[in-house]
């Protein structure tokens, strides 16, 4: 993967939700604006994230009622985060590390973007593509419209 930052690959429209809140409140803000995560605070501060996997593993799975979960009961803890500076090799050996695929980005003690594998993914396309190590543009583009479809932000 090329020289690169953090700043220069994350997204920064991130999407927040009180960690009071129900799972069914999460689940309609992510529809609406079609991601698939969203963190979760607390008095401002993020204390998890919710993906469409957690939905899946702790509400459908085990049969929940979605309106009466707390997005806080079902979240996952944040384990690490990065700064916008670092080196995106150093952040993606952090995710690998901590088996998560998507990393929060924190400057100055806030929530300022994500990275997800779909980011890493898109640079990775970028840095092949101005190498010259790709050459087949339609396959790969197919590639990545179903990532986007099935892993928005």
């Amino acid at each position: 993967m090329a020289a690169g930052v953090v700043r220069d690959i994350m997204t920064k429209q991130i999407v927040m939700i009180d960690h009071d809140k129900s799972a069914l409140e999460a689940a309609g803000i992510m529809a609406e604006k079609g991601i698939s995560s969203v963190f979760v605070v607390r008095n401002g501060d993020p204390v998890g994230i919710v993906s469409e996997r957690d939905f899946i593993k702790k509400i459908c799975a085990k049969e929940l009622p979605i309106a009466q979960v707390k997005i806080g009961d079902i979240m996952s803890k944040i384990l690490t985060t990065a700064d916008p500076e670092m080196p995106i090799e150093v952040a993606v050996q952090r995710m690998v590390n901590h088996k998560i695929r998507r990393l929060p980005i924190m400057e100055d003690g806030k929530l300022v973007g994500i990275i997800t594998v779909t980011d890493l993914a898109r640079h990775l396309r970028t840095t092949l593509l101005l190498e010259g190590a790709l050459s087949d543009f339609s396959n790969i583009d197919d590639v990545f419209t179903t990532m986007d479809q099935d892993d928005k932000h």
